[in-house]
């Protein structure tokens, strides 16, 4: 019987078979042709339609390509409410899509995502402690701020409290990670406890996830860690290609497994923290996306990472549709409607790899 890498499949598996090679060529091309058919259905979708020709005539006209001016409301529409949330549909999956992409192949496991490490409960701490106590020392920009600042400090003392003899494990920073969520949720009963009704409301709102408040500065507030780490990411795919053949096999092939991980926790953690201070907490992105594409592309990194991040942006733009339009006038959190439709996939998953690996004894 052959060996196992970490990530549950044997080194025959884990080489891509010559079938599968223009696979990832043909899948960034989907995508891609998917992101261009919907970011206008999108603009053109909600109360006030705007016809999908007089949307691409709009942004021909900004670019100074041609096109027209549409009269003032359309141009309100577009360009103040409708475009503004479509990219920021956009980065916080691809953030939160490429996140859940790094975290499974740092930890070696297609079940891990983002939110193992603390990052998603130390930013809602951050947020619901600022709705809570009434700090506004930032503007509107305070609630989003401290879940950001919240979000990195809760991955560091993640990391450092699972750090031992100047190595740190992937079982005991799983196993810290859970330890700090719990408490992070704790922390979130207790101002929950003592937050008047508004206050509850709107701390409840927040955790549901939602892009209803999306806003131009909030778009250039996640756009650079966004492209930071989207952009460093794929820098790393031979080596985690390598870190799945296991950590010894890994070490005497010249990867630095320590800093690999210091650099790519980091990186996962700038990625979650942004797109959770302006989203709240949007779950099941991360898992479900990268594990789709490593079902239909093989596990190597190289297409993995950019891939996630394109399947992350088109999910969540098509979830984020959805949630605005299945129950209109009124809107769903698409917090709910990204987990009513992970969850299922989850525990098929779950059932799938079980089956596959015999059991889990």
């Amino acid at each position: 019987m052959p060996a196992k890498t970490p990530s549950g499949t044997s080194p025959r598996e884990a080489a891509p078979p010559a079938r599968r090679r223009g696979v990832p060529w043909l899948l960034t091309a989907g995508l891609v042709a998917a992101l261009v058919v919907l970011v206008p259905v999108a603009a053109h979708t909600g109360a006030y339609p705007v016809p999908v020709g007089d949307v691409i005539a709009s942004v021909q006209h900004r670019l100074g390509l041609g096109g027209t001016e549409l009269d003032r409301v359309a141009e309100s529409v577009l360009w103040n409410v409708r475009f503004p949330r479509i990219v920021l549909a956009l980065l916080v999956g691809a953030s939160l899509g490429c996140a859940g992409a790094l975290m499974q192949g740092v930890f070696g496991n297609p079940l891990a995502e983002p939110g193992v490490i603390g990052v998603s409960s130390g930013a809602a701490v951050g947020a619901v402690g600022a709705i809570a106590l009434g700090l506004n020392f930032a503007g509107n920009w305070t609630v989003s701020l401290l879940a950001f600042v919240a979000g990195l400090v809760t991955v560091l003392l993640v990391y450092v409290m699972s750090r031992s003899g100047g190595r740190t494990e992937v079982v005991t920073l799983i196993l810290t990670g859970i330890a700090v969520n719990a408490f992070a949720g704790a922390l979130i009963g207790l101002f929950l406890f003592f937050a008047d009704t508004a206050a509850v409301n709107q701390i409840t709102f927040w955790q549901l996830g939602s892009l209803s408040q999306a806003t131009w500065p909030k778009v250039l507030a996640v756009l650079p860690c966004a492209v930071l780490g989207l952009g460093v990411a794929p820098l790393y795919a031979r080596r985690l290609d390598l870190l799945a053949l296991g950590e010894r096999p890994a070490r005497h092939l010249g990867v630095d497994v320590e800093r690999l991980r210091i650099v790519l926790v980091l990186v996962i953690a700038l990625l979650t923290a942004a797109a959770v201070s302006v989203s709240g907490i949007i779950g099941f992105v991360g898992l479900v996306v990268p594990h789709l594409l490593r079902m239909a592309a093989g596990p190597g990194h190289r297409f993995l990472l950019p891939g996630s991040a394109l399947l992350g942006a088109l999910v969540l733009l098509a979830a984020d549709l959805a949630a605005r339009t299945v129950a209109s006038p009124a809107e769903l959190p698409l917090g709910v409607l990204t987990a009513l439709l992970g969850s299922p996939f989850f525990f098929w998953l779950l059932r799938r790899t079980r089956r596959r690996h015999g059991g889990w004894a």
